[in-house]
């Protein structure tokens, strides 16, 4: 049977009620001073707990298209101070639009991945630096705790959150958004744990991502202390010595403070940095910094975040 227009009008405002009553059970949408957010409420995945994605439109969208893309993992932490557990946000939409405004990037949008909570930890962690760890190595870091609660809850399992990124999320951002898909075009980025799973995506997907920003990345893993013991910093040198790709058609950023958490990060990052010198990375290619008494922090993200952009998303070529 034909549909009616009337049929088709009911169809029609079913579903934006129901795209409504999904909205607000996500809750309310981050507010952002430049550009503007949807959200995409309960993405499903077949390898990785489903989970909102929050996608940041910048002022103008679409008229500088193809847009690059950023994938930024703790997707509820960018854009909105209110609704943050801490009330603290990267300040993404002011950064990027400023950025954007005065030609020092090329126009880009945000895909704001969330995090799954308590498993947040076992969902960021290197896989395959841990499967090379040793039964009693990978139960030291299991008996680590972040008060009661264990901070690797389960065995890590970032394989499968990247395959979510790269063969489910990606695909989908590509065909609802006037982007670029080529890999010059993709960023994956995060901050210490997402560090982490950023460094470890352009290693594993190094024909789909172009650039790794890494903010006071955690090096220690599953760890939130200083301990000579822990094997997690060694096991991922041992990776990245192993299996992180040429410099060619990558660029790479990464930095650290100097308080709080990020004290602990600066001899492990000269360790990273001198591992991918060796492979031929350079001052075009990567980006090292420190900022003297910055603490571990969405504020102190936030106030560099400029860096990573400009050094990963230059502005395109005429």
């Amino acid at each position: 049977m034909t549909p009616t227009p009337a049929s088709r009008l009911r169809a029609l405002l079913g579903a934006a009620l129901l795209a409504l009553a999904a909205t607000a059970a996500a809750g309310p949408l981050p507010q952002v001073a430049a550009g503007r957010i949807e959200r995409l409420v309960e993405v499903a995945s077949r390898h990785v707990p489903a989970r909102n994605v929050d996608v940041w439109l910048p002022p103008g969208y679409p008229a500088a298209a193809p847009y690059a893309v950023v994938y930024m993992h703790d997707g509820q932490m960018l854009f909105d101070a209110a609704q943050t557990w801490n009330h603290q946000e990267w300040r993404v939409d002011e950064t990027a639009a400023a950025l954007i405004a005065a030609g020092r990037v090329r126009p880009f949008v945000v895909v704001g991945v969330w995090n799954v909570g308590a498993a947040r930890v076992s969902e960021y962690f290197p896989q395959k630096p841990w499967e090379a760890l040793t039964p009693a190595q990978q139960q030291h870091l299991y008996r680590e705790r972040r008060g009661e609660a264990p901070i690797l809850p389960q065995a890590p399992y970032a394989d499968a959150y990247l395959k979510f990124l790269v063969e489910e999320l990606k695909p989908l951002i590509e065909r609802r958004y006037a982007v670029d898909p080529a890999r010059d075009a993709t960023v994956v980025m995060g901050s210490s744990m997402g560090g982490l799973v950023s460094m470890y995506a352009l290693a594993e997907y190094p024909d789909v991502f172009g650039g790794a920003g890494c903010l006071s990345t955690h090096w220690p893993g599953a760890s939130l202390r200083e301990d000579a013991d822990n094997p997690g910093p060694v096991a991922f040198q041992a990776y990245i010595a192993a299996r992180f790709p040429p410099p060619a058609g990558h660029r790479v950023y990464f930095d650290h403070g100097t308080a709080t958490l990020d004290a602990l990060y600066a001899d492990r990052q000269e360790a990273v940095d001198a591992l991918l010198r060796a492979k031929g990375y350079d001052a075009a290619t990567l980006q090292s910094l420190t900022f003297p008494g910055a603490e571990h922090s969405e504020q102190a993200w936030a106030a560099r975040l400029d860096r990573p952009l400009r050094f990963l998303l230059p502005p395109r070529r005429p």
